[in-house]
């Protein structure tokens, strides 16, 4: 997350991507989606990004076409999360400027096309910031996932599934 710095006391309201976060355009997933560095910047520029007063982490509103962030998850989340999920929903953001189907519901939601795509742009981030397989299966996993769900996706992206520890 090499020069990746993100404002956590941003109001309630629409703002642009670089007033959340700044460094997103020198990661590898970005450059991968837009290998022309003015392309990325443009592309980097022209995202809006809504913090909601709603709970949750984050998603996309394929409406206006912007990310949206729970104000919660922004002050109180772990900044690799926010960092790896601002990558996975900026996949999305590409994908429905594209006109693909962000909620196609012949999928279940780890076999989407769209969010294995996402997931496996994340996944090369989390990787490039060296982190362990099993802290890369933990990220993985999201509480609307059932603990198979949660395996299908680890394999279908190519992560090791370490099964989630209960406590008790």
């Amino acid at each position: 997350m090499k020069g990746f710095t993100l404002r956590r006391d941003l109001a309630v309201g629409a703002h642009r991507l670089e007033e959340l976060a700044k460094g997103l355009e020198h990661t590898r997933g970005l450059g991968v989606m837009y290998p022309d560095e003015t392309e990325r910047l443009a592309f980097v520029r022209g995202v809006e990004v809504f913090v909601s007063a709603f709970q949750g982490y984050m998603w996309i509103d394929d409406v206006k076409g912007r990310v949206v962030c729970s104000a919660d998850y922004l002050r109180h989340g772990d900044e690799t999360s926010i960092f790896l999920d601002l990558v996975h929903e900026l996949t999305h953001i590409k994908q429905h400027r594209q006109g693909q189907d962000l909620w196609d519901e012949t999928f279940a939601y780890v076999d989407r096309p769209t969010e294995v795509e996402a997931y496996r742009v994340a996944v090369e981030e989390a990787r490039d910031l060296g982190m362990e397989e099993e802290a890369i299966c933990e990220y993985l996993h999201v509480p609307w996932c059932t603990d198979d769900e949660h395996a299908r996706l680890c394999q279908t992206v190519g992560v090791r599934y370490y099964p989630k520890k209960r406590s008790g």
